[in-house]
């Protein structure tokens, strides 16, 4: 007889159907575990062994084969413990075996018999209401998994609940979901003393989700800037939440099962690696990346990241996922997120200012801000100079507007957005119109057109360029609640995409 459970393997933020099978055999006293298993894997029967001696129950004197179907499928990670426990229960009489057929489980087992959170409890969830099953894991990871909505969820603390639970001794009652966080470290516009152009800046990237470069000498609010533009964000809704909380799910980052309607916001050290900032590693697990998808992905210090780091981004930065491929697998993660960056425009910091310039200048600028490619700068739809606050500037009164009133503004824009691209799939924002239908919604009208044109011909803009200079323009136009994109929201998107080498 061979009894069988049901569990789950990550395939990215795809939980792939994986059956346990369990033989009991005459032979050899023996617990094997095949099916193409990772070392994490194959260490669970000696966990599954010690909790059934801690519940006092004796492993048969036979042959244990344990099989994960299918087999050419890599099976990672210690969330195959439970599985394979009930499994093992179910051969040997003590769990029904048609209830166990009916669930997906995942969960790591102690030494003691109790269930330790695992990573990827909702998509595993939302893997589960696809197969019409329910789904059984550590309590800790029960709130986490029950956002998925559509899938029953039962949280348990320790095996020996788990086989309470499928006798009827003791039903488990399905888990709720956890709660929705909000960010209360947002800070606010209002903290920043002059840079009204930066300011503005912000607030455009904000509207239509616009990658933003910021260029100048240390001190001038750059970092600061870029940290205010979470608070100018709309919340994420419904169904992004639930992306993105898939995503941190599978990297452990869900805190007690809530889940954030905040945008994320990452900044990786400018050390980080490749595989961190993209993604991949033994595990191939989402990188910044994917962590930022639709957030904001901060790169402080943009010219010390290692070359071959910044150049892997132009793809996603485009396509709005990435492909990580290995030898044995494929694996797609979704990134479609903002890129801020800021820069000194030089090594000292201090090309503008001649006495405090070293003596290379203005050579050294050149060399520095060199180090970013020409593909990866185009991709910048706003570049702007930051330029350094006077000191009787930091003496004034708290600007007028902050955060609060900046982000109706940009409510107001998305919305406006939202409206004229709802029937379109692969369109969410300005920042994601191309072709015909950035045509159909800048619309320009003769006289802004040469201005373009113009201008393109001018400064050498490039057709990505060009097109870029058109999706800020209308959005500067959205912010304004105008329909049609006028000359002088042209020449705003123009000046925001000029001043700056490239």
């Amino acid at each position: 007889m061979i009894s069988r459970a049901n569990t789950v393997a990550f395939h990215g933020i795809e939980a792939r159907p994986v059956e346990v099978q369990c033989s009991l055999v005459a032979g050899l006293p023996a617990f094997a575990i095949v099916g193409l298993p990772d070392k994490a894997v194959s260490e669970a029967r000696e966990r599954v062994r010690a909790a059934f001696a801690s519940m006092s129950i004796a492993l048969p004197a036979k042959r244990i084969t344990v099989n994960l179907s299918p087999a050419d499928l890599p099976k990672e990670g210690s969330h195959f413990d439970l599985p394979i426990a009930l499994a093992l229960l179910a051969a040997i009489g003590l769990i029904p075996p048609d209830a166990v057929a009916q669930t997906v489980a995942l969960g790591e087992l102690s030494l003691d018999g109790v269930l330790m959170p695992v990573t990827g409890a909702l998509p595993a969830a939302m893997g589960a209401a696809a197969l019409d099953r329910h789904l059984l894991c550590p309590k800790p990871s029960a709130a986490e998994a029950a956002w998925a909505g559509d899938a029953l969820v039962i949280g348990a603390a320790s095996l020996t609940e788990v086989v309470r639970h499928f006798t009827g001794e003791m039903p488990l009652a399905p888990a709720r979901p956890g709660e929705i966080r909000s960010d209360p470290t947002q800070r606010d516009l209002r903290d920043i003393k002059g840079q009204e152009q930066a300011k503005r800046a912000l607030e455009i990237a904000a509207a239509g989700r616009h990658h933003l470069l910021l260029v100048g000498p240390p001190g001038s609010g750059k970092s600061m800037l870029a940290a205010r533009l979470p608070s100018l964000l709309p919340p994420l809704t419904p169904t992004e939440a639930l992306e993105t909380a898939m995503i941190h799910s599978l990297c452990g980052l869900i805190d007690e099962g809530g889940i954030s309607r905040s945008r994320p916001f990452r900044e990786p050290h400018h050390t980080a690696s490749m595989a961190a900032i993209v993604g991949g590693g033994r595990r191939a697990q989402p990188g910044e990346i994917s962590l930022a998808h639709n957030g904001v992905l901060f790169l402080d210090e943009l010219p010390e990241f290692n070359r071959a780091v910044l150049e892997t981004l132009r793809q996603p930065l485009e396509a709005g996922e990435v492909m990580i491929a290995r030898a044995n697998a494929h694996i797609r993660y979704p990134c479609r997120f903002m890129l801020v960056a800021a820069a000194n425009p030089c090594k000292c910091g201090y090309l503008a200012d001649a006495a405090r310039a070293c003596a290379r200048a203005p050579g050294c600028g050149e060399d520095y801000l060199g180090r970013i490619s020409g593909p990866m700068l185009d991709r910048f739809d706003l570049r702007i100079e930051v330029p350094p606050v006077a000191y009787k500037d930091l003496e004034l009164p708290a600007a007028f507007e902050g955060s609060t009133e900046v982000a109706q503004r940009v409510t107001i824009a998305r919305e406006i957005q939202t409206a004229r691209y709802h029937t379109l799939s692969e369109v969410w924002q300005n920042a994601d119109a191309e072709g015909e239908v950035l045509e159909q919604a800048t619309a320009l009208s003769a006289e802004s057109q040469e201005l373009l044109q113009r201008a393109a011909e001018q400064f050498g803009l490039s057709a990505r360029g060009y097109h870029r200079v058109m999706r800020v323009a209308r959005t500067i136009a959205d912010l304004a609640c105008c329909d049609q994109v006028e000359r002088g929201h042209l020449a705003e998107a123009l000046s925001f995409r000029l001043p700056l080498i490239g």
